[in-house]
Parts: C-alpha cells; structure tokens; sequence
C-alpha cells in the first residue's frame, strides 16, 4: 500500500506592491496533486531565502513571517495525520479546506467581520442612549474597510478571530494609509475603534494574545488655518444653491457659538433663554460631556433660526439631517 505523501512548499511572488514588498504564497502538494494559495504575508524580496523557505534577519516582521511558516507548518501535518487516522482520501484541496475552515469540515468559530456587524447592531440598538449616529458610522465604516482588506490581502471574505496577529494590525494600517490615502491621524482613528474590537475578544476569551501588543496608535499635531472676522462675514452673506446654503448656516452657526454640529442639531426652543436684562442666551449641555453650557445669541445666529425655519421642511424631505428648532 502506498503511503501518504505531504510537502508544503513556501514561496514569494515576482509582483512587487506599492509597499515595495512580495506576497508569501503556499504550496500544498499531496499525493500528485497541489494547490496554491495566499498566506496574507509580505516581505521585502532581498529579505527571502527561498532555498530554506525563510525570511532574512531579525526584524518584527521576519519573525513574524518565520512564526507563521513554523505555525503553518506544524498545523498542516497536524491536520493532515488527523485525515490519515480517519481513513479519509488525502488530497491537497482537502488538506487545504480543512486548514483554511471552509467546506464541508468547516469548524464554526468567531470571525472578525461577523464580530464587528454584532457590536454594530448593539450600537444602534443603543443609538441615543450610549452611542450617536456619527460613533456608529464611523465602525460601519471600519466593518467596510476591513472586509475589503481582508478580501484584498486574504483572497476570502472573512478571517477568524484567531488570525488577528500583531501582522494583521499592520497590514491593515498599511492599507489604510497607501491603498486608501488615509491621514495619519484619520488612521488612528480607525485602528482605535480596531483595538475595542480586540479587547472585547481579550475579554471574552475570543482570542488570547492581544495583538495590539507593543504597537502605539500615533497621533499627530495638526496646525489648522483660523478664519478672520472679515472671512466669516463673507461667508455668512454668500448665497449657496440647495443645501449649502444651510450647510453655510450650521457653519456661521458654529463659529459664532462654538458649539459642535451634533449640538446645534439637537438645539430645541427650550434651550433658548431670556435673561433679566432681555439678553438671549443658548443654555444646552454639550452633548459629549454633559457639561451645561451658557452661550450668548448674538445677532447672526439669531439671523440663522430665520434662516432655518424656511428650509427645515425642503430639508426634511431631502434626508439632509435633522436641524435645529429654534423659533
């Protein structure tokens, strides 16, 4: 009878990325037939030693890429005495199947895009009540992001949990900033909502290494450019067609009373109140601190509640956003 034979061979592509890097591919061969599939690494292709299948030098990502090969070497074998023991006919695709979780042996387990459409329909469960909209949108948007990674990277729809590695938080970093364009602090906020999710996991039992470990979600300074007084009026008697014009109010809006949008949103008629001396003022708290604040209505944002109360119904039906109600 003959016996079972299993290779598993590690290669880098020619094709170098934006990165200057190489995909690391897999050779599955069992018995005469193969299959090749991604492993989701990269290295710098000096940095390959094809002949021992191995990453050059000690630098995070070599060792990562050395951790993986080692991992995915001894996974393969595993799984592949565990067909022999159960009598199945080995071949390369099934071999792959069974180490990739998919077909007919796939084992059920958590994954990371199923994980994050799970908090993100507590979240709007909760909207109004622990979380606002623009929170919400913001980890649709990571849910998004990730998915079209995974499926660049990956070649699949979805990874486990369990693959959430120090090289996943990386490579996702990578993305956001050379395939998407993304600024750095505009990253950082999208790999902070990244890091909730794996603490959840942490704390769950979901995972059990913090992939996040040793790595610092940088933020940097920006120097933004301020309006004169003199550019704001201009702004503020400029005439916008459709909805800029109310996007021009929110603005004038917010610069003469220094609240957030989400607050002049949700501003509403009893927030407006008449001092002893028949002075308007704004007393509302922020909807981010709870903090009531006392805010004089001048004369131009008294000009914008005009302004709003004749477009509030062609902006309702436009879907814009909701307004303010001040009367």
């Amino acid at each position: 009878m003959k016996k079972d034979r299993l290779t598993v061979l590690f290669y880098r592509r020619s094709t170098v990325t934006k990165t200057g890097e190489c995909a690391i591919r897999m050779r599955i061969s069992v018995n005469g037939t193969r299959i090749d599939s991604n492993t989701g690494k990269y290295i710098d292709p000096a940095l390959w030693n094809q002949s021992k299948e191995r990453a050059k030098g000690t630098s995070k990502n070599a060792i990562d890429v050395n951790d993986y090969i080692d991992e995915t070497n001894i996974k393969l074998f595993k799984l592949f005495q565990e067909m022999q023991s159960e009598g199945v006919v080995a071949t390369a695709q099934e071999l792959h199947n069974r180490f990739f979780n998919i077909g007919v042996h796939k084992v059920v387990e958590r994954m990371i895009i199923t994980t994050f459409q799970e908090h993100n329909q507590e979240c709007r469960a909760l909207m109004g009540r622990d979380f606002e909209l623009g929170t919400i949108k913001k980890y649709e948007t990571i849910t998004r992001l990730l998915q079209r990674y995974i499926k660049k990277k990956y070649e699949v729809d979805d990874l486990p949990l369990t693959s959430l590695d120090r090289d996943f938080v990386h490579g996702f970093e990578m993305y956001l900033k050379i395939d998407r364009n993304q600024q750095q602090n505009t990253v950082a906020r999208y790999m902070k909502g990244l890091k909730k999710i794996t603490n959840r996991a942490l704390a769950n039992d979901w995972i059990t290494k913090d992939p996040f470990a040793g790595i610092k979600v940088r933020t940097v300074q920006t120097n933004p450019t301020f309006l004169t007084l003199d550019e704001l009026h201009i702004i503020y008697r400029r005439h916008f067609d459709g909805v800029l014009d109310v996007v021009r109010d929110m603005f004038v809006m917010a610069a003469f009373t220094g609240l957030a949008f989400i607050d002049i949103s949700n501003l509403k008629r009893e927030h407006v109140v008449e001092d002893n001396d028949g002075n308007m003022w704004i007393r509302k708290p922020r909807q981010k601190t709870d903090i009531v604040q006392n805010i004089p209505l001048l004369d131009i944002p008294k000009q914008y509640s005009k302004n709003m109360r004749t477009t509030r119904r062609r902006l309702k039906k436009e879907h814009f956003c909701q307004y303010p109600a001040i009367r």
